[in-house]
């Protein structure tokens, strides 16, 4: 049996999870659920990690998986009483275009293992900065195969990570990111931006009055605010794969 505030916790992460394929942050937690510190989301996720809903994920900074949900949960009366966080941030609560994967990572497979699903070949377009900007988006290099049902409706390309400035959101150096393409995005969307058409990062998009705020998920990177003449959004994050 979970109490209320467990519930409410294990249900943001897993429909943050189903939504963007990226786990919340601690401060996103705690907002969600309106409590004062950090510790106290640390407690939840202790107590769910022991009840065996949830699972850390070891060397990776806050990653979180969802093993199971309480009976009943995903259902028509599961969706009536769908968990409403006090700060809604990015795309949460948002329905997304098609389902979307219940787990943080996806591990990358040919399409003889994906026994007749449909799939999609997305082209990786070069590598993205997780820290200091790099070089603008390249042309393609190879190819990614992932099930349809895991993107949605729009165009899509990918990108190898390079750096640690996202590792607060699960995004590691070494993943590769796939993003829907689009010049628009909301406050809290994981985005590529595009700085002075000359260098590519990936970040947590912030607006600030007429400024744009492109935010590092690590404590080492300061967030750089910038003009929005200087910026343009090339598009949002809906997946993450990782090799093993």
């Amino acid at each position: 049996m979970l109490t209320r505030k467990q519930f409410e916790l294990l249900r943001f992460i897993h429909e943050r999870l189903r939504e963007s394929g990226v786990p919340p942050s601690f401060d996103e937690m705690k907002d969600a659920l309106d409590l004062r510190s950090k510790s106290g989301i640390h407690r939840l996720i202790m107590a769910l990690e022991e009840r065996g809903f949830i699972r850390r994920l070891p060397n990776r900074a806050r990653a979180l998986e969802v093993i199971k949900m309480p009976d009943g949960i995903g259902g028509p009366q599961a969706q009536r009483g769908r968990f409403s966080p006090s700060i809604v941030q990015g795309g949460l609560g948002q329905t997304p275009p098609a389902p979307a994967p219940a787990a943080n990572l996806t591990k990358p497979r040919p399409p003889a293992e994906e026994s007749g699903r449909s799939t999609v070949s997305i082209p990786v377009m070069g590598r993205i900065a997780a820290g200091t900007p790099i070089s603008a988006i390249q042309d393609r290099s190879h190819s990614v195969t992932m099930p349809a049902d895991m993107l949605g409706g729009g165009e899509h390309y990918a990108l190898e990570v390079r750096g640690d400035s996202m590792i607060e959101a699960g995004i590691l150096d070494g993943d590769t990111v796939v993003i829907r393409k689009q010049d628009t995005a909301n406050t809290g969307d994981i985005i590529v931006a595009l700085i002075d058409d000359e260098e590519a990062t990936l970040k947590r998009l912030r607006k600030r009055g007429s400024s744009i705020a492109l935010e590092a998920a690590n404590p080492a990177y300061e967030t750089r605010v910038l003009g929005p003449d200087r910026v343009k959004i090339q598009g949002r994050l809906v997946n993450l794969m990782r090799r093993y």
